[in-house]
């Protein structure tokens, strides 16, 4: 079984709103997918329904393999977006008493919680109350709480809301190492510059309707368009301009360099491959800037969304 999660099918309406409408999707083991989307799209719900928070109207959900039940609670670790810590309970005995929720006896939360505490360098914070930290301090407590019954799947809700760039880092890499050790992650987020980063699949639901999944690798490669982003010092900036418009589509750049270079877009013509491109240019001056522009995960996504109006 190469899927850890299997989404099939799956409605959900709530009267007279359809929250989603049959969506299927996979996530694969050891893999960080992306589930993105606008706001209202359907996301938190298919969350929800994962989580057994609430059940779909139509359709089914298989972890490893086996329809989802009562007994995989145990199995997930989820991290919502509104945090859902007491706030004048001290923090190690709400951390304590939500691992033994999970199935953890208190001798091994204790043990967990002093190796997550050490990692975080959190372990003077286990006596104050939880309206003591910052945001970004409970953010911490509620991450540990998360993933300390090492499930099989995490799912992560806007992670890194009320961080700084430095513990959001921290973070990302507490993820990734997590990833490596196994665990499959479920990253929800509207930062695209971390699904960037983190990612190996993504589904984009928009509507209550998946719009776009698969390996983001893969997405990008449809998406790319063979243009590449050139600074050159032209022997004769018009001259190259002119012969390029007749042999190509171009288009000003705008890209920081050093020098005051001829800076454009270059769409290939279909039949030319890259090395033409550079072999004609280099004949006519010298190339400081050569990079074949791939489209981001954010311009992916608002190009998808708007073409499914």
């Amino acid at each position: 079984m190469n899927n850890l999660l299997e989404v099939k099918g799956v409605s959900k309406n709530f009267g007279e709103f359809k929250a989603l409408n049959n969506v299927s999707l996979s996530v694969p083991k050891g893999s960080i997918f992306g589930l993105l989307g606008p706001n209202g799209a359907g996301k938190t719900t298919l969350i929800r329904i994962v989580n057994q928070i609430t059940m779909p109207d139509t359709g089914a959900v298989f972890l490893d393999g086996a329809p989802l039940n009562v007994n995989h609670i145990k199995d997930i670790g989820y991290l919502p977006e509104e945090r859902g810590l007491y706030k004048s309970m001290k923090v190690g005995e709400q951390a304590l008493y939500l691992a033994q929720l999970k199935g953890l006896t208190k001798a091994e939360a204790k043990e967990r919680l002093k190796y997550w505490f050490d990692r975080l360098e959190i372990g003077d914070w286990w006596n104050k109350k939880i309206q003591e930290l910052s945001k970004g301090m409970a953010q911490k407590i509620q991450f540990v709480v998360t993933v300390l019954h090492q499930p099989k799947l995490l799912i992560f809700d806007e992670p890194f809301s009320g961080f700084d760039p430095i513990n959001a880092n921290l973070i990302k890499d507490e993820i990734l190492r997590l990833r490596e050790n196994g665990a499959t992650v479920i990253f929800s987020t509207h930062r695209m510059e971390s699904v960037e980063e983190l990612c190996d699949d993504i589904a984009l639901i928009n509507k209550s309707n998946k719009i776009l999944d698969g390996n983001l690798i893969d997405i990008k490669r449809q998406y790319k368009i063979n243009t590449f982003e050139v600074g050159i010092k032209a022997f004769n900036d018009n001259e190259l301009q002119q012969e390029l418009s007749n042999k190509f589509k171009i288009s000003p750049a705008n890209f920081k360099t050093l020098d005051n270079d001829l800076k454009l877009n270059i769409q290939l013509s279909n039949g030319d491959t890259p090395n033409d491109l550079l072999n004609f240019l280099t004949s006519k001056g010298a190339v400081s800037h050569f990079v074949e522009l791939i489209p981001s995960v954010n311009e992916i996504f608002i190009q998808t969304v708007k073409n499914n109006k």
